[in-house]
């Protein structure tokens, strides 16, 4: 697929972590007295999450007495990972801006991480197209706010009330101002024309993957 040509750079922004972990116990006490380790290996691969679950797990249940099996969570673990592992999840955790480390089992991995990158293409034109409307949004805010002081120190400039030396700066403020209001409107009119190239390109690249 082509490259996109929408040149708006991304703003910053904290990335989903489908990985994270939790600080607290991850089982308590009669989870750990009736546990299952295949089911909860079972349950951690579906939810994607790393190998050292496990470890969480040894953790929480020590403090009751209890041991993992863990030639059985790591089975269950498979079998969660090969039912999350489609190309469907993959698209879905690309387009969600989410993170993949390649925890696929390998025979699936190609096909999770190609969905994947379509993804987190689609995610990219998205955020980009979103950043050019924040810009516009943004710059049309200070262009509002600069006419409108530009209409206050105007009357300050031929105020009868107002010093000689208010006066002066007043007319100084006015073109300081007019000038940023010629700035705005010209970068207004560049972030419009990249709009356009923006939705062009998120427009394609759903029409390509067949998207409504």
């Amino acid at each position: 697929m082509s490259t996109p040509t929408c040149k708006s750079m991304l703003r910053t922004t904290a990335p989903v972590l489908l990985l994270a972990l939790s600080g607290c116990a991850t089982m308590d006490r009669e989870e750990c007295l009736t546990v299952d380790w295949r089911t909860v290996g079972y349950e951690d691969g579906v939810a994607v999450y790393s190998g050292d679950r496990i470890g969480q797990h040894r953790k929480a249940c020590a403090k009751h007495g209890v041991t993992t099996d863990l030639a059985a969570y790591q089975a269950g673990r498979q079998d969660g990972l090969r039912e999350y592992c489609v190309p469907a999840n993959g698209f879905r955790l690309g387009s969600q801006g989410g993170d993949y480390s390649g925890m696929c089992p390998a025979d699936l991995d190609p096909a999770f991480s190609d969905a994947f990158q379509s993804g987190r293409q689609l995610h990219t034109l998205e955020s980009r197209l979103s950043n050019v409307n924040y810009e516009i949004d943004a710059k049309r805010k200070s262009l509002r706010n600069s006419e409108a002081d530009i209409v206050s120190r105007s009357a300050l400039a031929i105020s009868s009330e107002a010093t000689t030396e208010e006066r002066a700066q007043a007319v100084v403020d006015v073109k300081h101002l007019g000038e940023r209001v010629g700035r705005l409107k010209t970068e207004i009119r560049q972030l419009e024309e990249e709009r356009v190239h923006c939705e062009r390109d998120l427009e394609d690249y759903r029409a390509s993957l067949q998207l409504p």
